[in-house]
């Protein structure tokens, strides 16, 4: 039996990123991936590729930014596959580059509105049923910017703090009905923000130029590795693991069946390196 055999994992920002690595990464392991996007040819492209390597998905295309469209393909979604058992909330954009009093307004609050107001709205709709059924796992992916400044993506670097905060928080308040809540740093992933970034030149700084064109150059990071945490957040291994922030590349072996300060791997760490 495979490790996801028929457990249902919606994934929103499947269309492309991290979001479709790991939404093809949890079908390869038997699960019923509900696949939710804007894009109509980017899903497409993703259920190709699922289809293929002979997985199991769902298109479900809706705008995380709107509370109705994703309860309505969460319905849909539960009526074909049964309720989530696992939210990757990895939609998400990069918003404005530059310096802030340059930024445009309106992006920036798209920005916050995407990667924050969807990570609410996403959890918003799975947890009544996953109250109801006194399991469930929530993985927020977190991003370049959530745990200290980073200058000239400002948009990007505080929704992403927020989200963090948001998942501790919730964590505590679903912790009695056996929902597990933590975030995920994945690490630096060529996608398309890689060349946003890229294209942005002096815009993005020199320390982000030299990290995306690193990125652009080796991949960076292995899906594999990427897989491998976000499978053992989704996974029973995990039970005693919630509000906690753990990147790729941090030593998250040690936290299966041992115990865990409260301080470990939250927001408030003094990170290394």
């Amino acid at each position: 039996m495979q490790a996801f055999d028929k457990v249902c994992v919606l994934v929103t920002g499947a269309g492309r990123g991290i979001g479709k690595r790991l939404a093809i990464g949890f079908a390869q392991q038997g699960a019923r991936v509900g696949l939710l996007a804007r894009s109509k040819a980017e899903l497409d492209l993703t259920q190709l590729e699922i289809d293929h390597s002979g997985g199991t998905a769902m298109r479900l295309r809706a705008d995380v930014r709107h509370l109705f469209e994703v309860q309505t393909a969460v319905d849909r979604l539960r009526a074909h596959f049964g309720p989530v058992d696992v939210l990757i909330g990895a939609a998400g954009v990069q918003g404005p580059i530059g310096p802030f009093q340059e930024n445009d307004g309106d992006a920036w609050w798209e920005t916050v509105e995407t990667n924050l107001k969807g990570a609410v709205n996403s959890c918003r709709v799975v947890l009544p049923h996953m109250t109801q059924r006194r399991r469930g796992k929530i993985i927020l992916l977190s991003g370049g910017g959530g745990t200290r400044p980073r200058a000239n993506f400002s948009a990007y670097a505080a929704s992403k703090a927020a989200i963090l905060r948001f998942a501790e928080t919730l964590a505590e308040e679903v912790r009695d009905h056996n929902i597990q809540v933590n975030c995920m740093s994945p690490g630096g992933t060529y996608t398309h923000m890689t060349d946003e970034i890229l294209r942005a030149g002096a815009q993005a700084g020199w320390k982000d130029q030299e990290e995306a064109l690193q990125v652009r150059l080796t991949g960076g990071m292995a899906p594999e590795r990427q897989m491998a945490l976000a499978a053992f957040l989704a996974s029973d291994r995990s039970n005693h693991v919630s509000g906690k922030l753990v990147h790729v590349k941090d030593d998250w072996k040690r936290l299966e069946g041992a115990a865990v300060s409260p301080e470990m791997f939250t927001l408030r760490r003094v990170m290394k390196g």
